[in-house]
């Protein structure tokens, strides 16, 4: 039987988008379109939960409008004093610990978009580092933080604290501070974005850690630490 053009031409259309389908459902997360792996990255992450405790939280206690969102790991959501350290401020506390500048990138939405800051204060690296991360890839991760917010908020600032020096891991000092090096000077060609260098205020005279400054794992700050930070990041937050 001969088939018609019409036919033929109808029948190659179907044949197409059927194999066009097959190949979308074949597809695996790490394969899919970037939002439907985004999406399935957020649920396996580590972090789901405790992301999903903001969104609660926020529900609870609605945030101030225009924050400023401060974010990243430990020594940020160990600052349980924030709003009281900053009165003159809307601040507004999204540290979750042990996360890296990469975490802060998967969650960007829900961290920092959501809130349409009028700043944002990051701080992390330190776990980065740790986990074994190059120091470029470390940097690459805060670049591109910083990047979104401008693209996506134009009219917000951006302060990165400096990853601190402490006795826990000071074995990694050369990275640290090589990556502090390097997100300074990213940090120095944009007049919207400062570079917060905590290190000095932390160091004893001969160039170490200041000992009292820490807690009993010589990894976190105490309340003596946060104090040397605390007039470091006033001078640069935006005026309420």
């Amino acid at each position: 039987m001969t088939l018609s053009p019409l036919f033929r031409y109808l029948y190659a259309g179907v044949l197409a988008l059927a194999l066009s389908l097959g190949t979308v459902f074949a597809q695996s997360p790490a394969n899919a379109h970037p939002a439907i792996a985004g999406s399935a990255a957020k649920t396996e992450s580590r972090w789901a939960k405790e992301i999903a405790a903001f969104s609660k939280a926020d529900l609870e206690t609605p945030p101030p409008v225009a924050p400023i969102v401060f974010t990243g790991s430990s020594s940020i959501r160990r600052w349980t004093d924030l709003t009281q350290d900053f009165p003159n401020h809307r601040v507004l506390n999204r540290g979750f610990g042990g996360s890296q500048f990469s975490d802060i990138r998967l969650f960007f939405e829900e961290l920092i978009l959501r809130y349409q800051p009028r700043q944002v204060v990051l701080y992390s690296g330190g776990n980065d580092i740790n986990a074994k991360k190059p120091v470029d890839e470390v940097f690459a991760d805060m670049k591109a933080i910083v990047e979104r917010i401008h693209r996506e908020l134009p009219k917000a600032r951006v302060a990165v604290i400096a990853v601190a020096l402490n006795p826990r891991r000071w074995e990694q000092r050369d990275q640290v501070v090589a990556l502090n090096r390097m997100m300074k000077d990213y940090l120095s060609r944009d007049s919207r974005d400062t570079f917060i260098d905590v290190v000095p205020s932390m160091l004893q005279a001969d160039g170490t850690p200041k000992p009292d400054i820490f807690v009993s794992d010589k990894l976190h700050m105490n309340r003596k630490g946060y104090e040397l930070w605390i007039p470091l990041v006033r001078r640069v937050l935006t005026a309420p």
